[in-house]
C-alpha cells in the first residue's frame, strides 16, 4: 500500500507561509495541478545567482530534491530557461521562488 500524500496545493501554501514568516521571502510564480503537480523551487541569493531544485524520489522511495539546474549556481536567466523547458514537458508543475542568503532550502528537503 502506498503512503498517504499531501495535496500539492496544500504543501505549497504551507511552505510559502512558513518561509515568509521566518524572514525568507517566497512566492508562487506558477500554479500547477492542485492535487499532484510536481514542484520546482528556485533559490535565489543576493548576488542574483540561482539554483533550481526539482522534486524526485530517493532510492528508498522517500521524497527528495535534486539540483535540476546543475551542481553550480546559474544566472537567473539560465534558471528561467530551465524552468521554461520543464514546464513545456510538464504543464502541471508548480514553480516557487525563495530569496535566500545561501542555497539551503528554507523547507525540509533531502538533497540528492
Amino acid at each position: 500500500m502506498s503512503e498517504p500524500r499531501l495535496k500539492t496545493a496544500l504543501w505549497v501554501s504551507a511552505v510559502l507561509r512558513q518561509s515568509n514568516q521566518s524572514g525568507c521571502p517566497a512566492m508562487r510564480l506558477r500554479r500547477g495541478d492542485e492535487d499532484a503537480g510536481g514542484v520546482l523551487a528556485i533559490l535565489v541569493d543576493p548576488s542574483e545567482k540561482a539554483v533550481v531544485l526539482a522534486q524526485t524520489r530517493a532510492p528508498d522511495g522517500s521524497p527528495a530534491w535534486m539540483r535540476g539546474s546543475g551542481a553550480e549556481p546559474v544566472s537567473e536567466a539560465d534558471a528561467d530557461a530551465y524552468v521554461a523547458r520543464q514546464v513545456g514537458r510538464d504543464p502541471d508543475l508548480w514553480v516557487l521562488e525563495f530569496r535566500v542568503n545561501s542555497f539551503i532550502p528554507p523547507f525540509e528537503a533531502k538533497l540528492l
